[in-house]
């Protein structure tokens, strides 16, 4: 038998390694390109939708409802107003340090703003949060677009605020009292497009144009900064219509939160959280009554839920799914309680501005996120510094 020289052992052994190693390559290949696309698969949010927490650290949310600011421009007391619910938010970010401030709906006073860009009051509202460089949502509220209503006092002996109409290309008798004339305020679209234009730390956004006319449907992502794919929140944003449309919920809207619910969180395994302005009927279900506060927790009972007109599915998506955790409004100014309603919580904000109707003492409400195993919490911080109505929300709620 003939012996093979060594050089050519040494050729047929590396052939034979150079497969086995090309087999082991290929078998990895497939392995990252099927692991990569189950990856692409995942439906996922944008980078501009997430917000991060530190591990082991908490998160914590400032919520302003209800300032209402630009009431009364032409007189002392308005303006004085402003100034005002400036302070209430000063004091609150300035003591509790939030990592979010959400503006629920009613920032501003569209229908008695004598101006053409009510962004200008808007801007006003925000400036508080921006000026600490702390990150805002915010949702639209039923007076945020409210058509423009003439004022009674204008036509007393104070008369109309000095108005300047266009003249170019209107004849006189089309300016001295024709459409050029009058106030045409500034539409949801135009409002949320300016907060977007000029601010680079507002997490709010247009939402599908399918849903049209309403704007501000989204959703954020709150993940821990070491393992950003891990969620530990979702939470939604949707307007709940008001000023120049119903004031309601719709059945497309309800139907975009189920789609975009199923498709990122579809076991319901991560907490969600709601925003939105103005109540759902079911808040009436839940309403103390008289001084049966029952599993209430709040310290104001003042008045009686001023509800959504009807009621288009968004509710009964809620209670079918046991991630949900909480609602939160505005639009009640005298009320700031969290009721049990089937297994989550319904809860109102606080009123924060000084404008709008209501002379209760003004405040905000807090929430706090833990991550290391979820909870939620959440307390009203008072102007005058003081807290109270502390609730643990990610205990399940059963009333009925």
């Amino acid at each position: 038998m003939m012996m093979m020289s060594p050089f050519y052992l040494s050729i047929i052994f590396f052939f034979f390694i150079s497969l086995i190693l090309r087999s082991i390559l290929t078998v990895h290949s497939h392995d990252q390109r099927e692991f990569h696309r189950k990856i692409s698969l995942r439906p996922t949010l944008p980078e501009g939708n997430t917000l991060h927490v530190r591990p082991g650290s908490s998160f914590k949310i400032a919520v302003f409802a209800d300032l209402h600011f630009g009431e009364d421009a032409w007189t002392e007391w308005g303006p004085q107003q402003d100034v005002n619910s400036i302070k209430v938010m000063s004091t609150v970010l300035d003591l509790q340090h939030p990592d979010l401030v959400v503006y629920l709906g009613d920032v501003i006073t569209a229908n008695n703003i004598a101006i053409h860009n009510a962004s200008l009051y808007w801007d006003q509202a925000i400036s508080p949060t921006r000026d600490r460089g702390i990150p805002w949502a915010s949702v639209f509220g039923n007076h945020d677009d409210m058509p423009f209503e003439w004022s009674i006092d204008w036509f007393s002996s104070t008369g109309i605020p000095p108005l300047h109409c266009p003249t170019s290309g209107s004849s006189p008798s089309e300016s001295e009292g024709g459409k050029d004339c009058s106030f045409k305020g500034t539409t949801r679209l135009g409002l949320m497009m300016n907060e977007l234009k000029m601010n680079n730390l507002s997490y709010s956004k247009l939402g599908p144009k399918a849903l049209w006319p309403s704007i501000s449907n989204y959703v954020l992502k709150l993940s821990s900064t070491d393992d950003p794919e891990s969620v530990i929140a979702y939470m939604y944003f949707l307007d709940s219509g008001g000023g120049s449309y119903p004031e309601v919920i719709s059945n497309a809207q309800a139907k975009w939160f189920n789609r975009t619910s199923q498709a990122i969180n579809p076991n319901s395994s991560v907490p969600e959280i709601i925003f939105w302005h103005i109540p759902s009927q079911a808040y009436k279900t839940v309403a103390p009554r008289f001084d049966a506060h029952r599993n209430c927790i709040g310290s104001m009972f003042a008045e009686e839920v001023a509800s959504q007109e009807a009621e288009m599915g968004m509710m009964k998506l809620l209670e079918g799914r046991s991630s949900v955790k909480a609602v939160f409004v505005g639009h009640n100014h005298g009320l700031d309680w969290c009721c049990p309603y089937k297994k989550l919580w319904l809860c109102y904000a606080r009123h924060t501005g000084y404008g709008g109707y209501g002379n209760w003492s003004r405040g905000a409400r807090i929430l706090e996120i833990t991550t290391q195993r979820f909870s939620l919490k959440s307390r009203i911080h008072m102007e005058d510094g003081s807290v109270h109505s502390e609730v643990l929300l990610s205990s399940t709620a059963s009333e009925e």
